[in-house]
């Protein structure tokens, strides 16, 4: 693998609401197509990646994935047309996909925000899909109303419609503020000298690379579904997105 910085401009970490956008082709092959620009969220910290189609001389090539090699690869369906590099082409994300996974990635930082401040517990994994996701805590004990309490606590937290941002700190600066990892494992490589924070204004902020609403209300409403013992000191919380908000 390369060292040298992807040749892709990251389109999706500047602008989360972008889902069209003009490109042109740098390489295409069995790897994949890479562009000059994208906004196909590759996938990372359970987010998983975008879908969509390129469209370019007439025809369509549909996107099944992107991952983030060497370079920024997306991922073309089998048997579908592979522009050639130096094409022109339109990108567009399949918006209720990317939508509905903003959402959710939201829900988890909410959930993880929550359990954090009231029960003090940090997480361990997660993962997702449209609508639906888990995460899991180093919580020693589930205390007695637990489930009722942390979907209540979640949902108004929805419903105080918190604004969040997005910004860009140099690695020490990010480091330097207090809780900004809640993973009990420090997930960001020590490479990365520039650290995304999301920051769920006073409820939480976390070094996060994913795709998000730009306010807690867009969420729309969380219910804890099950809560799961995977061992000693480790509890699975799965979650679901509902369409209103449950507070």
């Amino acid at each position: 693998m390369s060292d040298n910085p992807l040749r892709t401009h990251r389109l999706e970490l500047d602008d989360q609401t972008l889902r069209e956008w003009d490109a042109v082709v740098l390489a295409s092959g069995p790897d994949g197509i890479v562009l000059d620009s994208s906004a196909f969220y590759p996938g990372g910290g359970g987010q998983p990646p975008d879908h969509g189609v390129l469209l370019w001389g007439g025809v369509q090539t549909r996107i099944v994935g992107a991952r983030k090699g060497d370079d920024l690869y997306l991922i073309p369906a089998e048997d579908d047309p592979l522009p050639p590099a130096g094409t022109a082409v339109r990108g567009a994300v399949e918006d209720e996909r990317r939508t509905a996974l903003m959402r959710t990635h939201t829900a988890l930082h909410v959930l993880g925000g929550v359990v954090f401040r009231d029960f003090g517990a940090l997480v361990t994994g997660g993962n997702m899909e449209e609508l639906t996701a888990r995460m899991d805590f180093n919580l020693t004990e589930v205390p007695p109303g637990f489930r009722e309490t942390v979907e209540a606590a979640c949902n108004a937290e929805l419903a105080a419609d918190r604004r969040i941002d997005v910004r860009v700190l140099p690695r020490d600066q990010a480091f330097a503020i207090p809780d900004i990892i809640r993973t009990a494992t420090n997930l960001v490589p020590p490479e990365v000298k520039e650290v995304r924070i999301i920051d769920i204004v006073g409820l939480d902020q976390q070094a996060d690379g994913g795709t998000h609403v730009a306010s807690t209300r867009q969420v729309g409403g969380i219910q804890v579904v099950k809560i799961e013992n995977k061992g000693k000191g480790f509890r699975r919380v799965r979650i679901q997105v509902s369409d209103q908000t449950l507070a």
